[in-house]
């Protein structure tokens, strides 16, 4: 079996321009032999290049550029609002995305497959550390269910093309994550980017306290993109699921996904407060927040989003660490250290200003196309653009709901 990735591959990263395939993306290249053996053969097209929901396109794509690993990072992904508001969407443009790439895969001969999955496909109820061997033992979480079903089914299909064509496709299971080039939307994002743009904006404004949603007891798993993009890369070398020493579940049988994370988990609430530093509200250092009421959780909105009592959940990393030999570098403080860009995003390269319904942005004129394209890549829709007295754009934005 191979244990590396040879020299002039052509890797193929969908979704490279989201948080973690631009994460891959930079692993890739920063990695040490990458620059030993000059992989410099990236397929990293944008949607516009390649339309991952058309299967013909796909197809045509793949005959075209015949890339030799292929690295699913391309889903459509968003936190428990948005999830729940739009399960149709969810369903459907993630089984078309990940079963028109595997086809297309198998169809020309890819040598390595890796399928990203999620956290989220296993039982509600899970035993505590959530094993690999839970999936498909109970009901799912309802509020993300169509994505998890999704990510299951492009789990299984590639368990059946191994089984069936011998195909070499594995599937890693990450937690949650965080990290450069998240997003910030004030809907759609997840826990830790919702969390840090509320901080934000509430010190900007001046505001005396920060509403979170649920409790703040329920515990969740938190890992720093980049060190997800190391374990893919690990992963790629060194697990091959045929050979006799590779992971395998209770019953002795070999395992074709494993879970990814840190394994460590923290409290919605204590996610805040353990950056509080006493008086001082902040997620860490960097971003200096503001001193708050924290104890106002909206306990109406997805309250009930729990696990087993004390509402934990947190990945085993027995698999992966132990039979793999991968662990994750980045703990969750210093992780959050590295994202002091993340206010250019939220506050600094515009000003948002709440009114009659949209956002009002003043950017600087020089800045106008790429301000606008942030908040197009972010979620928010332009809807008119004038040039006030002051040679400034102001940008009307309707936010997307």
């Amino acid at each position: 079996m191979k244990k590396i990735i040879e020299k002039n591959e052509r890797i193929f990263i969908a979704g490279s321009s989201g948080m973690v395939g631009s994460s891959i993306k930079r692993a890739l290249l920063k990695n040490p032999f990458n620059k030993a053996n000059k992989i410099l053969n990236l397929l990293t097209p944008s949607r516009l290049e390649l339309d991952l929901l058309d299967s013909v396109s796909v197809k045509n794509w793949f005959k075209k550029e015949k890339p030799n690993i292929v690295i699913i990072a391309a889903a459509k992904v968003g936190g428990i609002h948005v999830n729940s508001k739009y399960p149709t969407e969810f369903l459907l443009e993630n089984i078309k995305i990940q079963s028109n790439i595997i086809e297309a895969s198998l169809r020309i001969g890819v040598r390595r497959l890796l399928f990203l999955g999620s956290s989220c496909i296993y039982p509600k109820y899970s035993s505590q550390p959530i094993k690999e061997e839970s999936l498909l033992t109970g009901s799912l979480e309802s509020t993300n269910e169509s994505y998890a079903i999704a990510k299951i089914s492009g789990l299984k299909l590639c368990e059946s093309l191994r089984s069936q064509y011998d195909f070499d496709a594995i599937c890693l299971m990450p937690t949650n994550l965080y990290g450069p080039n998240d997003n910030y939307h004030p809907y759609d994002s997840h826990v830790m980017a919702a969390l840090i743009r509320k901080f934000i904006i509430a010190k900007r404004d001046n505001l005396p306290s920060v509403t979170c949603w649920g409790r703040g007891t329920v515990s969740r798993e938190f890992m720093h993109v980049d060190d997800l993009a190391e374990g893919i890369i690990f992963s790629l070398k060194n697990w091959f699921p045929a050979e006799k020493n590779a992971p395998k579940d209770d019953w002795g049988n070999p395992l074709y996904h494993l879970n990814i994370g840190t394994g460590i988990d923290i409290s919605s609430k204590s996610l805040q407060i353990s950056k509080v530093n006493g008086q001082k509200l902040r997620i860490n250092n960097r971003l200096r927040l503001f001193k708050s009421n924290i104890d106002n959780f909206n306990t109406g909105k997805y309250d009930l989003i729990v696990s087993n009592p004390p509402y934990i959940k947190k990945s085993s990393l027995k698999c992966l660490e132990k039979d793999i030999g991968f662990e994750p570098k980045q703990a969750l403080d210093g992780g959050l250290d590295g994202l002091s860009e993340i206010r250019k995003v939220v506050n600094k390269s515009s000003e948002l200003i709440k009114r009659s319904g949209h956002f009002i942005i003043e950017i600087g004129f020089d800045q106008k196309n790429k301000v606008k394209k942030i908040l197009r890549d972010k979620g928010f829709y332009i809807k008119k653009t004038v040039k006030d007295l002051s040679n400034h754009d102001r940008c009307i934005v309707s936010i997307k709901t």
